[in-house]
């Protein structure tokens, strides 16, 4: 039996497990990042991997770390991400944990987690989005992840929706999918009216009718952009993940009738939408899932 170490590393804490080469989960473990400006947050995940690997007892194939920001082309360290976790840009994370280590953006984790093993098991062709603070996403063709030149594939939150809107994504892009959807901006799209999806969609639930308008008007948006994703890409599948998915129904249904608008269905076949089988672990799954692609 093959083992390997998934890795999430998030802001606040760090999440980490073992798992067979079937997937099953032999031990899980969370410990604050303790994010710090002279970089000593790195001992926190040794500390981490060290203890997983003092529970197994035994080698492992290698360490999968799931991590903000766009690795280098070899998967061996995170090349650029400004302004968060110092000490994280171009860190070669194989040379300090001591096995061979593979690094991942968190939502092309997110995605290999539910390829592997989840929603879109045995699927060849798929997207991801992760609804949440922003929006995030991945591509999986023909059953192999695709990065892009700098990694980058996959950002569907930078896709424009309005080209006449001068609201400019962290990109830089107008109109985009993340400001319509994205938890962010909740804030400014409401006029001050709420401060998070959440409440968003508790108004929506008891007929706000403000409520009603803002929530419908960014599940009208997430359903163009997924059929505009359809459109490129025509995968077998398109999951959604992230905290916004926990509207369930809210989301959900609203969402299949705009699709049924929106959406190109050639000799009537749609493209199935599903919510993510995998919750918190899903990016330590994920970057112990690639390792086993290796």
């Amino acid at each position: 039996m093959s083992y390997v170490i998934g890795i999430d590393l998030g802001g606040t804490n760090i999440k980490g497990l073992i798992i067979n080469q079937n997937g099953e989960v032999l031990k899980q473990h969370y410990i604050p990042t303790k994010d710090t400006e002279d970089g000593s947050w790195r001992e926190n995940v040794k500390e981490m991997v060290e203890y997983l690997k003092n529970y197994l007892q035994q080698p492992v194939l290698g360490i999968g770390l799931s991590a903000p920001g766009l690795p280098n082309e070899q998967n061996q360290c995170i090349a650029y991400l400004p302004n968060r976790l110092k000490g994280l840009e171009n860190f070669m994370w194989g040379e300090y944990l001591g096995d061979a280590t593979y690094v991942l953006n968190d939502a092309h984790a997110a995605l290999m987690a539910e390829a592997k093993f989840g929603v879109a098991k045995d699927k060849r062709n798929v997207v991801l989005l992760t609804l949440g603070t922003g929006v995030g996403g991945g591509i999986l063709i023909n059953g192999q992840l695709y990065q892009g030149l700098s990694q980058m594939a996959g950002h569907l939150g930078h896709i424009s929706l309005n080209a006449h809107e001068e609201t400019q994504s962290i990109v830089g892009m107008v109109g985009s999918l993340e400001y319509a959807i994205g938890n962010y901006s909740i804030e400014k799209r409401s006029h001050g009216r709420f401060t998070s999806t959440w409440e968003l969609v508790e108004a929506y639930r008891k007929g706000d009718y403000f409520a009603s308008y803002l929530w419908l008007s960014s599940v009208r948006k997430l359903a163009i952009a997924i059929s505009s994703v359809a459109n490129l890409l025509s995968p077998e599948m398109i999951v959604l993940a992230g905290g916004i998915t926990l509207a369930e129904n809210s989301l959900f249904e609203p969402l299949a009738a705009f699709m049924d608008l929106y959406e190109w269905k050639p000799g009537n076949k749609k493209t199935e939408i599903a919510q993510a089988y995998f919750g918190d672990m899903a990016g330590a799954i994920g970057a112990a899932s690639f390792v086993l692609t290796k």
